[in-house]
């Protein structure tokens, strides 16, 4: 018997071993002075999704000085961030449904956390990527980049 299962995996008959799925966890911080706490994200090219905590330190209430993690393709960020000061705290202040969205978080407030998990299959090795806040005015100073190498 062994000699036909043999054949058959040589001749690809059987399905193959599955690839691991490696989820990278990264934390970053916001605050009441409309700061992130790290200008830039690494993610490693053997990472398969990225499990992303947003944690706010500040004291104010999301309707007065929250902050989301918002990611795009740098070419997309400002428009993105643009139409989504049309929107409401509802709706995170995103324009509903636009695909050039990678990832994001809801709009948190002081003491508050949020997190997102988005597989890395969206993003492409190299590309550029801005991460950032979508609190209208916020996007202006809260952005840093995200490296997928």
């Amino acid at each position: 018997m062994r000699i036909p299962v043999l054949l058959l995996a040589l001749a690809g008959l059987l399905p193959a071993a599955p690839v691991l799925a490696r989820t990278c966890a990264v934390t970053i911080e916001s605050n009441d002075r409309m700061q992130f706490s790290l200008p830039q994200i690494t993610v490693a090219a053997d990472c398969t999704q990225v499990d992303l905590t947003l944690k706010h330190t500040g004291k104010m209430a999301a309707n007065v000085m929250g902050h989301n993690w918002v990611l795009t393709r740098t070419a997309d960020f400002q428009p993105v961030a643009t139409l989504g000061m049309r929107s409401t705290l509802a709706d995170s202040y995103l324009p509903k449904g636009d695909a050039r969205v990678i990832a994001f978080t809801p709009v948190i407030g002081g003491g508050q956390t949020a997190r997102v998990r988005f597989a890395t299959s969206k993003l492409v090795r190299g590309g550029d990527y801005t991460f950032f806040c979508s609190f209208p005015g916020h996007w202006g100073m809260m952005k840093g980049k995200l490296v997928f190498a």
